[in-house]
């Protein structure tokens, strides 16, 4: 069965040409395709074409022609919804259980996906409007030549930027992520350090040294770095009830992890827990498996091995051939054994 529909904008405008349509069952994605550039879609159910998602959550390309044998039925549908993803938007979402097929293809509508207001102070460097204009040329073309893959004139640019205007965070930022990619970690890190001293509202450097920081497992600079990031989170108070698409450019699931993953480190399992499982709710683009592993230590800390269990599992799905595989699935055998005696139809494939 073919689903077909278009992605609109709430006020009117055109739709971004990069505009992901995402069948999303029981809060994981598990089919994708892209929107054409007027925001029309066709999804089949039951293939797995255009684009899917690999164990690292980056997308892959596969041929059209691998397409699972007589589809989907209507029960695999239930807990089943449509939803665009695109930055800078939120998205309505349209339940496929409330479609009744009519013939081989079924118009579902429009998705309409409404443009995000972002928090002042949150993602964006004010600073940055006070540059002189020779400084905002420098930070632009250091910009254009990063997105050319031309590190070494980025850098230059980027330098001449902040040699110019020494307050321009943003411009300390972008040169952090230049440093970053030519692995000079060291320069990297003062340049993201530099951006925080500057403005410490502006978070995306302090999300970059947090990542760095669970790089070196340093657990208690994540902790810092994350505690400082989540502290600004305008969802941490808010009683979500759905899935958060784009809200700020800042990756808050991330945030979440490296913060879990640093307070189980320290032995602080009832923050890890609440932070995994708000990353996990966040993530809807599973781009984390190691989350999941997380979350299933944190769960058989706590003799929960029922949970455990289906995290784990999740985990294998999401990265079959991680290095860790086996010892994992080791680690499932033990937990199902603690756990009590397995349905038939439901023991792990050791293969």
């Amino acid at each position: 069965m073919f689903l077909q529909g278009r992605v609109t904008t709430d006020d009117g405008t055109p739709v971004p040409n990069d505009v992901l349509v995402e069948r999303v069952c029981n809060a994981r994605v598990r089919q994708q395709v892209y929107a054409t550039s007027h925001g029309d879609f066709s999804m089949q159910l039951g293939a797995r074409s255009a684009t899917l998602l690999d164990a690292s959550g980056d997308t892959q390309d596969v041929t059209a022609n691998k397409v699972q044998e007589g589809g989907i039925s209507r029960h695999e549908l239930m807990d089943c919804e449509l939803r665009a993803s695109v930055s800078g938007f939120r998205s309505n979402a349209v339940s496929l259980m409330e479609l009744t097929p009519v013939s081989s293809s079924m118009d579902v509508g429009a998705i309409v996906v409404h443009r995000a207001e972002k928090i002042k102070g949150m993602t964006l460097n004010a600073a940055a409007y006070k540059a002189p204009k020779d400084a905002r040329r420098a930070f632009e073309k250091g910009i254009e030549a990063e997105k050319h893959g031309k590190l070494a004139d980025a850098r230059q640019y980027l330098e001449k930027a902040v040699e110019i205007y020494p307050r321009y965070a943003s411009a300390w930022f972008q040169l952090g992520m230049v440093l970053q990619k030519e692995t000079q970690n060291e320069a990297a890190r003062t340049a993201y350090t530099e951006a925080t001293t500057i403005d410490n509202k502006f978070l995306p450097p302090y999300l970059s040294l947090a990542s760095m920081a669970y790089e070196a497992q340093d657990w208690a600079q994540v902790l810092n770095l994350t505690n400082h990031l989540l502290d600004r989170d305008p969802l941490r108070y808010a009683d979500i009830t759905g899935y958060i698409l784009d809200l700020d450019p800042l990756d808050y699931a991330e945030a979440y992890f490296y913060n879990s993953a640093a307070n189980y480190k320290l032995n602080k399992i009832e923050d890890a827990e609440k932070s995994g499982l708000k990353a996990e709710r966040l993530d809807m683009r599973p781009r984390f498996p190691q989350l999941h592993l997380l979350l299933a230590e944190i769960f058989a800390r706590k003799n929960n091995y029922a949970t455990a269990i289906s995290e784990t599992k999740i985990y294998l799905e999401l990265a079959p051939h991680a290095k860790d595989a086996d010892q994992v699935r080791e680690r499932l055998a033990k937990w199902e054994r603690l756990n009590g005696p397995v349905p038939s139809g439901e023991k792990t494939d050791q293969n």
